[in-house]
């Protein structure tokens, strides 16, 4: 049920992806045209086992008469097992037709329904959905089946029905593991809703969401648990991706969490978990590139805040610009009739050895450009999103060694600008939670923060990945249906944010040089003399230079925008004091601003 298409899709899908076996979801069998035997044969050419039938709803808690109906509808699925070649179906806590709220009754239910399956050669594994009529939690679900005591009835432990109750999962470390029949695993973001809901369209694959899963797994094989590990992720979106690739990011999401695991410490050494490669923090970002068949207006806007042209590389026609530790190549090659836009970033990194090895573990697909045997190779993969994401070897001191391939360019000047501040990408919808794990697992940065920003087509979804450090900062972005139907596949622009030493400096330079700046309404700034304590004639000069401002506790927060060109514009951000955000509060001010003369974003007073 985590990837869309038929079950046979389904199944070629998580075999493709290195998946051992995979659960039959009752909906997809019952709307197959194949017969159980096909579906059978099929898992077995493929090279999958069938480990779990589900779901059968309501078993428990009902009066004699409704559990009369609930043994005939098993013997149906059980014998309906056996053609699939199957031998555990998962039950769940009654949600519907329970009236007995007992758990004798319940566990003589169980039993009784643990002897009509040993019959059939089946077990049976119990769940607390966490919306249960009378059963929604593990430890009472665990109590019932240690009444039942029966060898074939054991439980099911979900860790969405445990972790999103606020239930404590230290207690499955005192049921035995071979009561442990099956273990199912989701993650989810921390929401305040009713937990059915939750379930149905949120849940997302471990690492994307706010749920201790490591954690969660290792009380599982502490308590000597050794079956399967399956994820169940009901999920609106990956419902309607590609199955090939929502699964081989399924597949990427376990062996992410299983180095999590590993790495928790205190797990059996029997217990057969892996580390990934170590992928030590990035240590900063090494470049950004912009590729365009025609990059002359790109240069124009750097020349004018104090960018170097450090010359054309050697071999390819692509050109480097720097400003103190921010480089950015412009790339014209293979651009045919294509606007400005951000194609690729670069980290710096500790060990680049490690974090190639890191990255082929993860199966994470792999950028490859034509490099020479005279210049610098950079490892690179490709982000869910299409962006292309390099990493290098950090230099000790001065610049990197691929900066040498480019010639004939001007000395380094100096420049109010210091490095890249955060670069901002906007995300086709779809692939948001992917991109999410694509930059925690395989660089090892972490998800710090989501909101949710207003603009004049509707809301702005964004969560912030950053290094622990704070040396990489990347808000991804969502943009509204509306937007994203505007001619590209995100609909909003990326941009890159240079940290500057004096941005009322630079952006007074900036306009002398004729570099066009995005327009903030006088409304704004009205509003920001009723807000705040800041004299007078500094509001008329942030006014004056279309700078927009933000504070916090620790400091204060300056910073500008230029107009758009393609899919590409440029932020300059100066940080006082201990400020640490990106200025969330005038984003929608921005967007509007944007909004107000179509795509290029060009706001004049």
């Amino acid at each position: 049920m985590c990837v869309s298409g038929t079950l046979v899709d389904k199944l070629h899908a998580c075999a493709a992806a290195g998946f051992d076996g995979v659960e039959i979801f009752e909906p997809d069998l019952i709307a197959a045209p194949e017969s159980p035997e096909e579906v059978r044969a099929l898992a077995a050419r493929l090279g999958l086992t069938l480990d779990l039938y589900q779901p059968m709803r309501d078993v428990e808690g009902v009066d004699e008469a409704g559990f009369e109906r609930v043994l005939a509808r098993a013997e149906a699925k059980f014998a309906l097992m056996q053609r699939l070649g199957m031998d555990l179906v998962l039950c769940c806590s009654n949600v519907a037709t329970a009236t007995i709220d007992d758990d004798d009754t319940s566990a003589g239910q169980l039993r009784r329904l643990g002897d009509l399956a040993t019959r059939y050669g089946v077990r049976i594994a119990y769940e607390a959905l966490a919306w249960g009529r009378f059963v929604d939690d593990y430890r009472r679900s665990w109590e019932i089946v240690r009444r039942a005591d029966h060898p074939a009835v054991g439980l099911c432990l979900d860790s969405f029905h445990i972790l999103s109750r606020g239930h404590d999962p230290a207690a499955i470390e005192q049921i035995p593991g071979e009561k442990i029949f099956f273990v199912q695993l989701a993650d989810a973001p921390l929401l305040s809703m009713d937990v059915l809901s939750w379930s149905r369209h949120h849940r997302l694959f471990p690492g994307e969401g706010g749920f201790d899963l490591a954690g969660f797994v290792g009380h599982v094989l502490r308590a000597g648990y050794d079956g399967p590990l399956s994820l169940e992720v009901f999920n609106d979106t990956f419902r309607q991706t590609d199955p090939a690739r929502t699964a081989l990011h399924a597949r990427r999401s376990l062996r992410w969490l299983e180095d999590r695991t590993a790495r928790g410490g205190s797990i059996p050494s029997t217990a057969p978990v892996a580390l990934l490669p170590d992928s030590a923090e990035p240590a900063g970002f090494d470049f950004v590139e912009i590729r365009a068949e025609d990059t002359s207006e790109i240069e124009g806007m750097l020349a004018s805040v104090g960018f170097t042209p450090r010359g054309r590389h050697r071999t390819k026609p692509v050109t480097l610009w720097t400003a103190g530790r921010a480089r950015v190549v412009l790339n014209e090659q293979h651009a045919r009739d294509q606007a400005p836009h951000l194609a690729a970033l670069g980290f710096e990194v500790d060990d680049a050895e490690a974090v190639t090895r890191r990255a082929t573990e993860l199966r994470t697909p792999r950028a490859y450009r034509r490099t020479y045997a005279a210049e610098q190779p950079l490892a690179a993969a490709v982000a869910p999103d299409g962006t292309e994401v390099f990493w290098g070897q950090s230099a000790d001191e001065g610049e990197p060694a691929w900066v040498a391939e480019f010639e004939h360019g001007d000395p380094v000047r100096e420049s109010r600008i210091l490095d890249v501040d955060h670069v901002s990408l906007t995300q086709p919808w779809q692939v948001m939670d992917e991109s999410v794990l694509f930059y925690t697992a395989t660089f090892a940065l972490r998800s710090e923060s989501a909101t949710e920003v207003a603009s004049p087509r509707g809301l702005v979804q964004s969560r912030v990945i950053a290094s622990p450090g704070g040396r990489i900062r990347i808000p991804l972005n969502v943009a509204p249906p509306i937007v994203a139907e505007r001619g590209s596949a995100t609909g909003l622009p990326q941009h890159v944010a240079f940290a500057c030493t004096d941005v009322v400096g630079l952006a007074e330079q900036a306009r002398e040089r004729g570099l066009e700046l995005l327009a903030i309404p006088d409304n704004y700034y009205a509003d920001l003399a009723a807000r705040t304590d800041l004299p007078e004639e500094r509001i008329a000069r942030l006014r004056e230079l279309g700078i927009v401002y933000d504070r916090d506790g620790a400091g204060e927060y300056l910073h500008f925008y230029t107009r758009t060109v393609g899919q590409i514009f440029w932020e300059f951000v100066e940080r006082r004091g201990g400020y640490d955000g990106f200025g969330a509060g005038n984003a929608p001010i921005r967007l509007t601003a944007q909004n107000a003369d179509g795509p290029a974003g060009r706001v004049r007073r």
